[in-house]
């Protein structure tokens, strides 16, 4: 079973997360909240771990389609519920940017498996009740 230890390291909120192979993630309240930028907050996290999640099956998806990309970025924007505690993601937009020699139709295939079937984080923000919706951008080759 996977382990993830969660220790203080920085007043007053600053902790690192560390798994079994000696990973490191440093996170902190929001500088709002009182945090002092030790690292990133737990809920960003969460939309942090979306990106690698779908990442990883958008990457593996496009070779095997075997498309010749060359890069491959995300912009995650997303909307926590207003007056409530907790606040919960209710909107998460996912842009995925692209650069190679990437069929465009190839491409929102992979996308689209990637979050409405493989992928295990955006499965979990939608059970939550989360909205995620999504953009292929495919950029030029430089």
């Amino acid at each position: 079973m996977p382990r993830i230890v969660v220790q203080l390291k920085q007043p007053d909120f600053g902790f690192s997360a560390v798994d079994e192979a000696g990973v490191v993630i440093n996170m902190d309240n929001s500088r709002a909240g009182g945090g002092q930028g030790y690292g990133i907050s737990p809920m960003q996290n969460l939309l942090a771990s979306l990106g690698g999640c779908s990442g990883i099956d958008i990457v593996s998806i496009l070779r095997k389609q075997r498309q010749a990309f060359t890069e491959l970025w995300m912009v995650i924007d997303g909307e926590r519920e207003k007056d409530k505690e907790p606040a919960l993601w209710e909107k998460v937009q996912v842009n995925v940017h692209i650069r190679g020699t990437v069929d465009h139709s190839k491409a929102e295939h992979a996308v689209k498996l990637c979050m409405e079937k493989y992928c295990s984080v955006a499965e979990t923000l939608r059970r939550a009740g989360c909205q995620i919706s999504w953009q292929v951008i495919l950029e030029p080759t430089t």
